[in-house]
């Protein structure tokens, strides 16, 4: 299978390969991406956070099975190249972090964990990235 897993920290980079992990068998491959905006809307810090996101995915994954990571900046919307990339590199299955609102378990969608829901076709894996 092909996955990819759409990241924005390093902790959620961390939490979905955590689930990635158990799942991963021979022959799988996984993308990691993250997108910025680029131009004023994104900054060196910025930059820097995804960089340390995508290579939080080679370290935790790169031993098991091949990684390649996409750090988009090109005025985009983050949802818009994760989806585009999905399908250039035609994705079996979307991975994205989402938060929990509070102990009864309910979700807040980010922006882009929403947008990439409601516009994709393919299975998709939401996994907790914290709890209230």
């Amino acid at each position: 299978m092909l996955f990819v897993l759409a990241t924005d920290s390093v902790h959620t980079s961390e939490l979905l390969c955590g689930y990635l992990r158990v799942r991963l068998q021979e022959g799988d491959e996984v993308h990691a991406v993250n997108s910025k905006r680029g131009g004023d809307r994104t900054d060196a810090d910025e930059m820097r956070e995804g960089e340390d996101a995508l290579e939080a995915v080679e370290q935790r994954l790169a031993d098991v099975v091949p990684v390649e990571v996409h750090q988009y900046v090109r005025g985009n919307d983050p949802a818009e190249d994760v989806l585009a990339h999905a399908g250039k590199v035609d994705a079996d299955e979307l991975v994205v972090g989402i938060r929990k609102r509070n102990p009864t378990a309910k979700v807040v969608f980010g922006s882009v964990a929403q947008d990439v829901l409601l516009r994709s076709n393919l299975p998709m894996r939401v996994v907790p990235r914290e709890s209230a």
